[in-house]
């Protein structure tokens, strides 16, 4: 088990999403999605917002998206193809199980490092989180918990990536979710799997090799619409559990988390163009952004 550097409490100062050059514009180093300029979106699979496909920015870039109808029994009927489809192998690794996930239910979440309460404390989680979404914790694949039920292994937003560490059972409401979401950097490729099976292959812009998209198992933790669907970000931004390793903050947080946004130059895409962010086309972020929950897993290769 990891240690962290320090906790998810700084947030409070800005919302989790390093979006320095993140966004879509050209250069564009100064703008920033905070707390109070984004809406956060309920964490559930229907907050269907904006149609899929409807903010489509303008110009073709080197984007490349195939939506993979009936991808599984829980995915959205969307289906059809809207670019000509990207070249890339479907995975045979993927869990057909779902992903276990916690949603806190007391106002701060304390997880230790091993179960008991007079274990050491890895981690104190304010829920829900600075931007208001209610905070979720991923429980780790293939983790049994104590033996006497009484504590859950989980994945935990912290800093270093990868952190883990002991929460209550009763302290956490449990759902599942069937989504699992790969991230390629190689290839500038995002793949979303529902039970195994291949629903979204998209193109996508990555970290620049001065700040790059840090590699590992995340999950997606918030999910924010800013105030302009037209903007770097697009209509959503989601925020992931995982931090750049380069940076320690910007724009005034001690922080920088890693998100997974639409952009308004979907140009760059294919490109290694941002402070870490993994950028991908507007319609393709708000058909994620549609049906898969928080909570779902995120491996970045």
């Amino acid at each position: 088990m990891r240690s962290p550097r320090h906790l998810l409490s700084p947030l409070a100062v800005a919302v989790a999403l390093v979006l320095a050059g993140c966004g879509g514009g050209s250069g564009d180093d100064t703008a920033t999605v905070t707390a109070s300029s984004a809406v956060p979106v309920a964490p559930t699979a229907s907050i269907a917002i904006l149609p899929p496909g409807s903010d489509s920015a303008p110009g073709g870039g080197a984007s490349s998206t195939t939506v993979v109808s009936g991808a599984g029994s829980g995915s959205p009927g969307v289906g059809g193809t809207r670019a000509p489809a990207a070249s890339r192998p479907v995975r045979t690794d993927v869990p057909a199980a779902v992903t276990v996930v916690g949603q806190a239910t007391v106002p701060k979440l304390t997880a230790r490092a091993e179960p008991g309460d007079d274990a050491s404390v890895v981690a104190s989680l304010a829920n829900p989180i600075a931007s208001g979404t209610p905070l979720v914790v991923q429980v780790v694949p293939g983790s049994a918990g104590s033996p006497d039920g009484q504590w859950l292994e989980v994945l935990l937003p912290v800093e270093p990536n990868g952190t883990t560490g002991w929460v209550r059972t009763s302290e956490v409401r449990l759902s599942s979710t069937p989504y699992r979401i790969y991230v390629d950097r190689a290839s500038y490729s995002l793949q979303v799997y529902n039970q195994g099976e291949l629903w979204i292959d998209t193109t996508i812009a990555v970290g620049t090799g001065d700040t790059p998209t840090p590699v590992g198992d995340f999950y997606l933790l918030e999910l924010l619409k800013p105030p302009n669907p037209n903007g770097d970000y697009g209509p959503y931004a989601f925020g992931l559990s995982g931090f750049s390793e380069v940076l320690d903050g910007f724009a005034g947080a001690d922080t920088a988390v890693i998100g997974i946004h639409g952009t308004n130059n979907p140009s760059a895409l294919g490109t290694d163009v941002s402070h870490g962010c993994i950028r991908v086309e507007n319609s393709v972020i708000t058909e994620i952004a549609t049906a898969v929950p928080l909570g779902t897993p995120v491996t970045i290769t």
